[in-house]
Parts: C-alpha cells; sequence; structure tokens
C-alpha cells in the first residue's frame, strides 16, 4: 500500500505468504514455550501408532502464531503507519498441520472502521492452506488497530 486509503482497504486481497515448514523442532520448541506436552504434538513413536494422523501434528496454537510472521510478509503499509495486534474475532481449526507440511496463509482485509482519530480498525480473514490438501488448516479473523 503506498498510501493509506481507509475506503479502498475493504475486500483488498493482500495475496499469500510464501511456504513455510513446521517441521519437529518447530512443534518441540513451541510444546517447550507453551509447555503443552500432549503426545499427539511430541511423542512421535506414539503418535505414528495411535494417532489418527499417523504422526506427530503441530498445536493449533503454533498455526495461530504464524500469523504474525505472515503478516509481516504480506502487509506493506506506508513509512510512519503503525499497525498494533488488536486480537481476534473467530478462529477455527479444520485440519491438522501434520509434521513436515508445508503451509501459507493468504490474507484479505474484511473490514476497516474508524476508531477514533487517526485510528482504524482493520479485520483480516487469514485462510491457513496446508499444500497438497483441498481443506485448510485454519481460518482467523484477526484485528489490527492501524494507527495513522
Amino acid at each position: 500500500m503506498s498510501s493509506l486509503n481507509i475506503a479502498e482497504l475493504v475486500g483488498k486481497d493482500l495475496g499469500k505468504s510464501a511456504w513455510f515448514i513446521v517441521d519437529q523442532d518447530r512443534i518441540r520448541q513451541f510444546a517447550e514455550v507453551t509447555e503443552d506436552h500432549q503426545w499427539i504434538h511430541i511423542d512421535e513413536a506414539r503418535a505414528k501408532a495411535e494417532s489418527p494422523y499417523g504422526t506427530t501434528i503441530a498445536h493449533g496454537f503454533l498455526t495461530l502464531s504464524l500469523l504474525s510472521k505472515f503478516a509481516f510478509e504480506l502487509r506493506n503499509f506506508p513509512a510512519g503507519v503503525t499497525v498494533i495486534n488488536y486480537g481476534l474475532d473467530k478462529v477455527r481449526f479444520l485440519n491438522a498441520v501434520k509434521v513436515g507440511s508445508r503451509i501459507r496463509n493468504h490474507a484479505v482485509i474484511v473490514a476497516a472502521d474508524p476508531n477514533g482519530e487517526g485510528r482504524t480498525l482493520l479485520k483480516t480473514k487469514n485462510t491457513v492452506e496446508i499444500e497438497g490438501e483441498e481443506n485448510p488448516a485454519m481460518i482467523a479473523e484477526t484485528l489490527s488497530l492501524i494507527l495513522h
């Protein structure tokens, strides 16, 4: 976005991020940071034997947390504009991200509402796709406060 024209933001397709590999090391690191050590994420042998996926899967919240990384790739606001995470409206985990999968985000701005002088609240629909899978991993509506 070369200049910030609020009226033109709604419906803007921000595109798709680069593919990102979710490997076992990242899943383990996330388990350590969040203290979520459920076997389906970290016990490769048990997941192979007992999981309906036949392997370990990423935490849903790991997938959600990667939206920050993807946002940096997709948003291009002009200098002097500050973007602040304002929260979430809706999150749905629709498909498991199996270890070794490649995921990417497709983001579209669905709302841009004035929120005081020089402030706009953006709602972005994020669809995290899994390479080779018909159903996405997650759909999440994120909120960002734009200070301009």
